[in-house]
């Protein structure tokens, strides 16, 4: 990789607590990256870029060092979206040694329709052509799909000053969805997107209505990759519902010889099964929802946490789900001690909420 130092930046932040935010920053990036903290500064590593934090009484001190001038961009995004979302309602700035320029973040491209599937009863695959596919090729899974309005020449976002993303408003407004990439086709230049279809009456699911919709030709965009890739373990704990399905499928069909992988699935009947194919050492349990005695709850979540209790110490954890789910498991990791740079631990919806919106 180009050597970090060769392109830099440099920042304040001025939350209300700077301690606490370098807190919520350490807490949440453990997960993503490698976190070394010290009394006087924390660090976050990984393959593309490097973050050191600078903690003084009023302000907290960034600088930012990537491989290319389009990963340092990326990475102040990336950044300078959760540094606000840590801050929540408090007072917070955020000002950088060089203003982020007002064009498309670097990871922005159009992409076009080239294909529906239905893949089960409840699973539909779209498939995009992009310009440029390498940035999919191998590592991040995820992206942000951003569909404009219906009938309208889509306008697409622009950079703030501060980094974050300038998003269109009114009758420009987007639909914005993060999505796991489920395969990609380098040599076709195609990437394919599965999106669940809720069944319930009156539920708002505007991503998995766009494709329903969507036709050979219709134009959209994508940011990223960013966020999830195959974790490097040698035994690996797979668990979630449909709306981790995508995720885990990749990753279980990219792990390599060797690796022993248990995954849980819980979709609603025997339909909704998928045939997974890797050269991995895996078995899957499927959970069916719709067999579920009445009453039952977080059959997920308990069986995660049964199988997590027969697991290796240095086994990893991967799950994602509902958010109540979630903060069980993550409870049983912590209760155990799990290593926390050897877990994923995420929602994807909420109860009362469908993923989809």
């Amino acid at each position: 990789m180009t050597d970090l130092q060769s392109f830099e930046l440099s920042g304040i932040a001025r939350p209300v607590n700077v301690t606490a935010m370098l807190d919520e920053i350490c807490e949440h990036f453990v997960e993503h990256a490698e976190v070394t903290r010290q009394e006087d500064k924390a660090v976050l590593s990984s393959s593309h870029a490097r973050i050191e934090l600078l903690p003084k009484p009023d302000h907290l001190e960034i600088r930012l060092a990537c491989g290319s001038d389009e990963e340092l961009e990326s990475t102040r995004t990336m950044f300078a979206e959760h540094l606000y979302y840590f801050a929540g309602e408090e007072p917070f700035s955020l000002d950088w040694s060089k203003p982020a320029p007002k064009v498309q973040p670097a990871n922005l491209q159009e992409a076009f329709v080239v294909s529906t599937a239905q893949v089960t009863p409840r699973m539909l695959r779209v498939t995009l052509s992009v310009e440029d596919v390498t940035p999919f090729v191998d590592g991040d899974i995820h992206v942000r799909l951003l569909v404009p309005p219906h009938g309208r020449a889509p306008v697409w976002p622009t950079l703030r000053a501060d980094g974050r993303i300038d998003w269109p408003k009114g009758e420009d407004k987007l639909l914005v969805r993060i999505y796991t990439i489920r395969s990609v086709d380098a040599a076709q230049g195609q990437i394919t997107i599965d999106f669940f279809q809720h069944p319930a009456e009156g539920v708002s699911t505007p991503g998995a209505d766009f494709a329903r919709d969507a036709i050979a030709g219709t134009r959209v965009a994508i940011i990223g990759p960013g966020g999830g890739s195959l974790p490097e373990a040698g035994k690996i704990l797979f668990a979630g519902d449909e709306s981790a399905l995508p995720a885990i499928a990749r990753m279980i069909e990219e792990a390599s010889p060797g690796t022993q992988i248990t995954a849980i699935i819980e979709v609603e009947n025997k339909a909704e099964e998928q045939t997974i194919v890797s050269h991995a050492d895996f078995s899957i349990e499927w959970l069916h929802r719709g067999s579920y005695a009445e009453g039952t709850k977080n059959q997920l979540a308990e069986r995660a946490k049964a199988a997590i209790d027969r697991m290796p110490a240095d086994s990893y954890v991967w799950f994602a789900a509902e958010k109540a789910a979630m903060r069980s498991v993550k409870a049983h990791l912590a209760s155990r001690g799990h290593d926390r740079k050897r877990q994923y631990v995420a929602w994807y919806w909420e109860e009362g909420k469908h993923a989809d919106e």
